[in-house]
């Protein structure tokens, strides 16, 4: 699938970088990123594409490989040929058939800190609003 982002920045495909990696705006990348993280407004990984870092963006769209966290803001895309291993965070999330994903997913549009003690509370406050209610 051909996904048309305007990019301001290209890891290509015979590149290699190292380290941190800030950008205002939109990086694509088709080599290998390896770091402590990466933060970027818009990401696209290519099918060729390797990255092995945690990930903070606006938007990501992944049709390579990934090893690390992936934060996005607004959403993640994982494209058929997407292979990630890591942890998941954003409010809208896409995977297309044949994505080999292993890690934890969060999705919501709320900024939460501990979803498990959230979404516990939200149980057990309408299960003991329902009791109160038919004795």
């Amino acid at each position: 699938m051909n996904i048309d982002v305007p990019v301001n920045s290209t890891i290509g495909e015979e590149s290699v970088f190292e380290g941190r990696y800030a950008i205002k705006g939109s990086l694509k990348i088709e080599g290998k990123f390896e770091g402590d993280s990466l933060l970027v407004d818009q990401l696209l990984i290519g099918a060729k594409g390797r990255v092995k870092t945690d990930i903070i963006a606006t938007s990501v769209v992944v049709e390579g490989l990934v090893i690390g966290n992936i934060s996005a803001s607004r959403r993640i895309l994982l494209l058929s040929t997407a292979r990630v291993l890591g942890n998941i965070k954003t409010p809208e999330l896409i995977i297309q058939e044949g994505v080999v994903l292993e890690g934890k997913c969060t999705i919501s549009h709320m900024k939460i800190t501990d979803t498990k003690t959230y979404i516990e509370s939200l149980y057990n406050r309408t299960f003991n609003d329902e009791t109160q209610k038919n004795p």
